[in-house]
């Protein structure tokens, strides 16, 4: 049963000296993405996508499952050239694998294994699971030993799909410290299980950003954000207390590149391009 206690400082750096090639540090090639569900206008997938393009996206995640159209997405998806990158399991906090209800654990390996099938189908890389939730009924080994066991099922899916199960840092009281995310998923010695760092949902417990990603190292699939300040806690995008310039360097150092997708509120043109234009600020691609 895991000990909820942080591994060693050594053990840590030496993982992570063996992981970082510190000496590439040019910035990361990074490409701006966005939830799709953030693209806040009625229409169809294709009207949707053609938006989101336009101001300045090429890259999306889906929700899966979900009550959308698969044909639809493809059709669009082809039509408009629009990147599905990855899709978010959307049932993971609703049924959770680390439920005490068997019932419930079992749906929740039914959602992940279709948002695996899904991402397959329309051309993605990872399906973003939240692994289970601490609280009054599970405790942090109980929900360790019985995420870890749903995730184990769903294993075959992501090798026969080629889709990597990308294990999100969320409020969920489970993971929040860099060691715990790196034993996690070592655990599963797998290459088809890693890491999705959500750069601002960190930040309250206390490591910085950057050294989340420099612990990671190529455990990080991919990285989402939103804006997180200590005294205002939910605030737009580079108003917050990510520390851009350091998360970039850090990048740089563990070799990043890829995918950097916004998760905030989103809205119709006029909220997708002042988004964008923040992106576009904090990750240096500005100009």
């Amino acid at each position: 049963m895991m000990n909820r206690r942080a591994f060693s400082a050594t053990a840590i750096a030496a993982t992570t000296a063996s992981l970082v090639p510190g000496a590439d540090t040019k910035a990361p090639k990074l490409k701006k993405a966005v939830k799709f569900g953030m693209i806040g206008i009625k229409g169809s997938v294709e009207e949707k996508f053609k938006l989101a393009m336009s101001c300045g996206f090429p890259g999306v995640e889906l929700d899966s499952p979900s009550n959308i159209d698969r044909d639809e997405v493809v059709k669009a998806r082809d039509k408009t050239g629009m990147v599905i990158h990855g899709v978010v399991d959307s049932i993971h906090w609703k049924d959770t694998l680390s439920s005490p209800d068997e019932a419930t654990r079992a749906r929740g390996l039914a959602g992940l294994r279709t948002a695996i099938a899904d991402c397959k189908l329309y051309g993605g890389t990872t399906a973003l699971l939240v692994p289970g939730v601490v609280n009054k009924e599970v405790d942090f080994d109980t929900c360790w030993k019985r995420s870890t066991e749903e995730v184990r099922k769903a294993l075959p899916d992501a090798e026969k799909h080629g889709v990597k199960i990308a294990i999100e840092t969320v409020w969920n009281n489970f993971i929040t410290t860099p060691e715990q995310l790196v034993k996690y998923v070592d655990q599963f010695q797998s290459p088809f299980v890693g890491a999705y760092f959500d750069i601002s949902n960190m930040i309250k417990y206390g490591v910085a950003p950057a050294d989340w990603i420099r612990a990671l190292g190529k455990r990080m699939l991919k990285f989402d954000f939103k804006g997180y300040s200590k005294s205002k806690q939910w605030v737009g995008i580079g108003e917050g207390d990510e520390n851009w310039p350091d998360v970039l360097k850090a990048l740089a150092e563990v070799g990043y590149t890829g995918w950097a997708t916004a998760e905030v509120g989103g809205g119709p043109e006029a909220k997708l391009r002042d988004i964008a234009a923040r992106m576009d600020k904090v990750l240096g691609l500005a100009g």
